[in-house]
């Protein structure tokens, strides 16, 4: 079942390691199917690049796995959250990505120094420290991500979400984008935040942009 959900996580899950998004076995990728109220997730520990369709996890947001023979991602409970208490993502993506990596190590947020963080919302907040896989860090960065497509997770990486799989990695480019202009920046001055009421602005006009 889920043949082509499975084989599109497979597929970005690849173009993480492709893209220097992530590295080794690090990261995991899921999908929301809201009608069976299934997570389709990754599993832990295997490379991108071996991962078959049977190795993907099918399960609900609570635990129970439905269809399987493998670990799910240690992850899976700070995927759940949010498919649990939110209604417009349906894809989750989690990387260890470089830059904005480096910010979550430092435990900053990153402000709107660059427009096109309105992808994510008017900034991006820096989730509380957990040990990964927990409760605690799922609800860490459930709290930090609120009203945002995505979050930093101190000393670990980051989690970016969207209500299709494209949405979630375009997200975590431009995150990881505008975390290295941040960061460059920084290291010549201080970078100039833009306002909150431009940043709306910029919300309004992403909703029109491109081919519709």
């Amino acid at each position: 079942m889920y043949a082509l959900q499975k084989q599109q996580l497979i597929e970005y899950g690849n173009k993480l390691i492709d893209n220097n998004y992530t590295l080794g076995t690090g990261g995991n990728l899921s999908t929301f199917i809201r009608e069976q109220q299934v997570m389709l997730i990754t599993p832990s520990g295997i490379p991108f690049d071996e991962i078959t369709a049977d190795d993907i996890v099918v399960m609900s947001c609570t635990g129970e796995i439905q269809e399987g023979a493998r670990r799910p991602s240690s992850e899976w409970r700070m995927h759940g959250i949010m498919y649990e208490k939110r209604t417009d993502l349906d894809y989750i993506i989690h990387a260890h990505t470089m830059y904005s990596t480096a910010l979550a190590v430092l435990r900053q947020p990153l402000p709107a120094s660059h427009y096109m963080i309105a992808v994510a919302g008017k900034n991006v907040r820096c989730a509380d420290y957990a040990s990964f896989g927990t409760e605690e860090l799922s609800v860490n960065a459930y709290e930090a991500m609120k009203d945002r497509k995505a979050v930093l997770l101190a000393n670990h990486g980051v989690l970016t979400g969207g209500r299709t799989m494209l949405e979630a990695y375009t997200v975590l480019e431009e995150l990881e984008y505008c975390s290295k202009v941040h960061l460059i920046a920084s290291s010549a001055g201080t970078p100039t935040v833009m306002s909150d009421i431009e940043m709306a602005n910029m919300a309004e006009r992403f909703k029109t942009y491109g081919q519709q």
